[in-house]
């Protein structure tokens, strides 16, 4: 008798437990199992929504109308688990210390991509530190509007300012701040637009952060687009399908309603998606247009084309037929973001992430003209230190820009494209000759002794390459660093000098602060860029001097979290 008794408790016992597990893969708990039943399971789909789902399995794409019917319903479990940490970050080593004399030049591609600091706030506003590979100063940087002046009407479509100051980062130190600032366009005068969105409609999409906020960002763009653009819709998760064909902005109710449409399930088909996109994007080809795809997505690619070659390869051809490539960025557990980053940078577009709200508003509204309309292609920049004044020198930022010195000249390089009204910020870390700040020793045997016969009266002379959009030839544009660049101290630099070295030091301090002297800190980043705020109509600025305490205070705590060496 007390064996059979024993036997139906641990039967008993069994059967919780059984029933825990299926509560915790459905995101339950256990102390919901013990006060509520489980659900009944759900009835099966209806037969022709499982007819609708293998016609898309067997084709890889649906016809306008048929993504609703073909979707499952959307799952009844109202939050989402909070995501496994599974964000991709490329493996990138900050760019060295080099002595002019044996390295004067230094080449690299330009960047208008900010992705990296909205992904950095996510990190800094949930309380802890951002990876350093997920830190890309540059993109920090350029983040803000400089107000650099406008180029000189009929003169080229960017204008360049460099400034050289006292470097607040270490003593004897100086830096070349290098501003290009795009022309704007008049609005009426814009040319129309036959944008494509790709939409990931994966699972891993589900949650709020990613496809409604996606949808909400799109509803704020469609309000900054004229009735004669051309709006089209592809999305893809198990297979890639189509859900609106080119429609003119005009008819906006008809573009809300394929976007109130979208819900999230299945797997990832990103490769084929942006075969579908780009199918689309051909068949409203509009010449003397903007032909754009904008792919909105975690980067989570798991079927078709997931080979980041491949994928860098297709796109590459599509861009040669005018068709460029933007990225948007959201969530976080499954953020791709190194391969998001290759493909916008391959496509001739741009990447940015969006965390909330207010950055789709920044992306999609305030900053869209330079998003979409591009007005110079294979912007690169190439700088000669003279040895005579610059003794070391170090590229703040654009580690994955980095071109070879022969690139320069080369028009069949690809390199970063401006906007209309976007501007690009780069900034050298600079050692005077004779400066006791010099990190590495002189050779002993080097041409330091002929230094004296070249042009003492320029620190630099810088070169920028441009293509008009479309051209196949490039231009080229010059300026020599003199001392009429220079400021005698920092605060008589210009505002956008003192900021943007700010935002600078604040990269640094991210990644390790392993090139800052003792003496700059949180503190120094919070003063320079209270002093040089301006007046920050949207706040921006502000909310960067909030992020550096938010920093600071991760950065202590997880000093605390760290285990004590072992004695």
């Amino acid at each position: 008798m007390r064996n059979k008794t024993l036997g139906l408790v641990m039967a008993s016992v069994a059967a919780a437990a059984l029933l825990t597990g299926c509560a915790n893969e459905t995101g339950g708990s256990t102390t919901e199992i013990a006060q509520t039943p489980p659900p009944p399971a759900p009835p099966p789909p209806p037969p022709a929504t499982v007819q609708a789902e293998q016609r898309v399995a067997m084709s890889g794409a649906m016809k306008a109308g048929d993504y609703a019917a073909a979707m499952p319903p959307p799952p009844a479990i109202m939050a989402a688990p909070e995501p496994e940490f599974r964000d991709k970050y490329e493996d990138v080593d900050p760019n060295p210390v080099k002595l002019v004399s044996e390295e004067p030049v230094s080449t690299f591609s330009i960047d208008v991509d900010t992705a990296s600091y909205a992904n950095v706030r996510r990190f800094l506003k949930s309380g802890v530190l951002p990876p350093k590979d997920a830190v890309r100063i540059e993109e920090m940087i350029n983040y803000f509007d400089y107000t650099y002046p406008q180029p000189e009407a009929g003169a080229d479509p960017f204008a360049t300012y460099v400034t050289l100051a006292p470097s607040p980062f270490a003593e004897g130190r100086q830096l070349m701040q290098i501003g290009i600032q795009g022309r704007d366009i008049d609005r009426d005068a814009r040319p129309p637009v036959n944008l494509t969105l790709l939409v990931d409609v994966s699972g891993s999409m589900h949650s709020e952060d990613k496809l409604p906020l996606a949808k909400q960002a799109l509803k704020l763009m469609l309000d900054q687009m004229d009735p004669q653009d051309t709006i089209s819709i592809a999305v893809y998760a198990g297979a890639a399908g189509e859900v609106l064909e080119p429609t003119p902005v005009s008819e906006k109710r008809k573009i809300y309603a394929a976007l109130e449409n979208l819900r999230a399930g299945g797997s990832t088909a990103g490769g084929e998606g942006l075969r579908l996109a780009y199918s689309l994007a051909e068949q409203g080809l509009k010449k003397d247009a903007v032909n754009r795809v904008m792919l909105l997505t975690d980067g989570d690619f798991n079927v078709g084309i997931t080979d980041s070659e491949q994928l860098e390869d297709f796109i590459s051809r599509k861009r040669e037929s005018g068709i460029y490539l933007s990225v948007l960025g959201f969530g976080r557990g499954n953020y791709n973001d190194a391969l998001m980053q290759k493909i916008a940078q391959t496509g001739n577009g741009t990447a940015a992430y969006v965390d909330t709200l207010s950055e789709a508003r920044k992306v999609l509204a305030d900053d869209l003209g330079g998003n979409l309309f591009p007005i110079a292609d294979d912007v690169k920049i190439q700088v000669e230190f003279n040895p005579a004044r610059v003794a070391e020198y170090r590229l703040i930022g654009y580690e994955t820009r980095m071109l070879d010195r022969a690139d320069f000249n080369n028009d069949k390089v690809d390199a970063g494209d401006i906007g209309a009204g976007a501007s690009v910020t780069a900034i050298y870390d600079i050692t005077p000759v004779g400066s006791d700040a010099a990190q590495i020793d002189p050779l002993r045997y080097g041409d330091a002794a002929n230094a004296s016969d070249r042009k003492s009266g320029e620190y630099a002379f810088v070169k920028l390459r441009y293509k008009p959009p479309g051209e196949p030839d490039s231009i080229l544009l010059t300026h020599a660093v003199t001392d009429a660049d220079k400021a005698d101290s920092l605060d008589a630099a210009p505002q956008w000098v003192r900021f943007a070295t700010a935002v600078a030091g604040f990269g640094e301090m991210l990644r390790g602060g392993e090139d800052l002297g003792a003496g700059f800190g949180w503190e120094e980043i919070r003063n320079l860029a209270a002093g040089a705020k301006g007046e920050d109509e949207f706040g921006y600025r502000a909310e960067f001097i909030e992020l550096s305490r938010l920093a600071e205070t991760a950065e202590a705590q997880a000093a605390l979290n760290r285990p004590a060496p072992e004695q």
